[in-house]
């Protein structure tokens, strides 16, 4: 297939689509501004657009708009999240009929490293001990590390406040591999790093003197029940890392639409991507289209794929 259809209108799409990523991608714009892209398929014939299929980044929570109509489908970071809208836990009061599509493979774990000046050694210990961390977390509350954050806080009682009102502070970042946070972890004026794009800071946080804390049994238990998966950093995955790690996942890009979507739009969907495979920009952990509809570590899934997809998948000869 060639990178871009024939055609003027075509050429047209392509010069607002890369307005769009310009604008959106701005690294000025902090986290909680305008980053995320909606991109409409209908007709323009008209006085007015007529939308066909929407399709949009965004948070969590969006999966009520998918759901309502309002958008056709959407992507989250990362799948469990989807979990939590299909069981009707965390963010989420009711279950929602949320099907996926395809899932991005993007292999990704969320740690907590505190440095042993601290005297931690587990989350338990911050709320007995009631120490006065300084964390370095993201700066939009409502960024999905952060719900995660306070799901995690939440199990052992406590709430990031908390932390303040013990004599802490935060060190408030965009992405995980911001400057300021490393700066501060080599100035050593943040004791503990709770986030995920691990590529982007881990294995540099552990060289520095940090530590990974694991979660106590019962929280990894009621994390898993909203919809978390439990599981290992092996040792050598990162040069610091001496032993295998116990922690959250994090991987999976789900898009994902609602049940009622018409089956032959889920697999004209499924179709495209397949297409346009080469187009699109992929993390070393993809290894084909098959993988978007299976349940592997970079892929996880724990709820259903849309029949039209799933037909789709079959069809090309890929087990789902």
């Amino acid at each position: 297939m060639e990178p871009l259809p024939r055609g003027a209108n075509f050429q047209r799409a392509k010069m607002l689509w890369e307005i769009g990523l310009h604008i959106a991608g701005d690294p000025n714009t902090p986290y909680y501004g305008p980053r995320d892209m909606c991109i409409s398929i209908g007709s323009g014939s008209a006085e007015n657009f007529k939308p066909w299929l929407r399709m949009s980044t965004g948070s969590p929570i969006l999966a009520r708009a998918v759901c309502s109509g309002e958008l056709e489908m959407a992507m989250v970071n990362p799948s469990g999240f989807l979990t939590q809208a299909y069981r009707g836990t965390g963010l989420f009061s009711e279950p929602l009929p949320v099907r996926v599509l395809a899932t991005y493979p993007s292999w990704d774990r969320y740690v907590h490293v505190i440095h042993p000046r601290t005297g931690l050694k587990s989350l338990a210990d911050l709320k007995e001990k009631k120490y006065p961390l300084r964390l370095s977390i993201r700066e939009d509350a409502t960024h999905s590390t952060r719900v995660l954050l306070d799901q995690t806080l939440a199990v052992y009682g406590m709430l990031l406040k908390d932390i303040e009102s013990w004599g802490g502070s935060f060190q408030l970042n965009g992405g995980p591999g911001d400057k300021r946070r490393l700066d501060a972890l080599h100035a050593g004026t943040i004791d503990a790093i709770f986030d995920e794009g691990l590529v982007l800071w881990f294995d540099e946080a552990l060289a520095a003197g940090m530590e990974p804390v694991s979660l106590d049994e019962f929280a990894f238990e009621k994390l898993e029940a909203l919809g978390w998966r439990k599981v290992v950093i092996p040792t050598g995955r990162y040069p610091h890392l001496k032993t295998d790690h116990e922690c959250l996942d994090y991987s999976g890009w789900p898009l994902y639409t609602r049940a009622s979507l018409p089956d032959d739009d889920a697999y004209k969907v499924v179709d495209a991507i397949h297409a346009r495979k080469d187009e699109i920009y992929w993390e070393n952990s993809y290894t084909g289209t098959g993988q978007l509809g299976q349940d592997t570590e970079a892929t996880p899934r724990d709820v259903p794929l849309h029949p039209g997809a799933e037909k789709w998948y079959r069809e090309h000869g890929f087990k789902v």
